[in-house]
């Protein structure tokens, strides 16, 4: 069984992953959850319910079997999103990943960056053989960030989100930790 109850304080060149601090950081989440670009990329829908959002986010320090962490732009020093290693399967032991960049945190390698130290502190603080996640096909740039940090094609789950009356599917992607080590190394 993973224990995630350690949540981590993680410092690259552009990027600070940390817990959550609800207090600063609830506004620069709001702006990221109602954004357009993130809803659509997300799949999520434009219902935004403060008091639900607030209860969410102020128990994610307190979870042992996954790690959300606030993205914060050094720059600023302000939340641009999120990362979320979560779905622990124990039969597999593995975990999926996710991320979200709000619009103060786009274009500016932000999002890579917290992808590749995510990933990296994943494989060096837990037993974990692979880490999954899930893209839908209208998102490339993000495709093309998981690439760069080494995960690969697994399967389609074809028509998985209806969007403006298109079906969009989903591309799994998988790294296992023999290909992340051979990436480090």
């Amino acid at each position: 069984m993973v224990n995630l109850k350690h949540k981590p304080i993680i410092e690259g060149e552009t990027v600070i992953l940390r817990p959550f601090k609800m207090k600063e950081d609830f506004p620069f989440l709001e702006e990221c959850l109602q954004d357009s670009e993130v809803i659509k990329l997300t799949g999520s829908t434009d219902d935004f319910d403060k008091q639900e959002v607030w209860d969410w986010y102020n128990t994610r320090n307190e979870q042992l079997d996954r790690l959300d962490l606030a993205i914060i732009d050094k720059s600023t020093e302000n939340l641009v999103g999120e990362v979320v290693a979560n779905l622990y399967d124990e039969a597999e032991n593995s975990m999926n990943f996710r991320i979200m960049i709000g619009p103060r945190g786009r274009n500016r390698g932000l999002g890579t960056e917290a992808t590749q130290l995510m990933v990296n502190y994943l494989f060096q603080h837990t037993d974990i053989n692979f880490i999954t996640l899930s893209v839908f096909a209208f998102n490339p740039r993000a495709k093309a960030v998981y690439e760069k940090v080494g995960f690969v094609f697994h399967s389609i789950d074809e028509k998985d989100l209806e969007y403006e009356g298109e079906w969009i599917d989903s591309i799994n992607m998988k790294l296992t930790r023999d290909n992340w080590m051979k990436k480090i190394c």
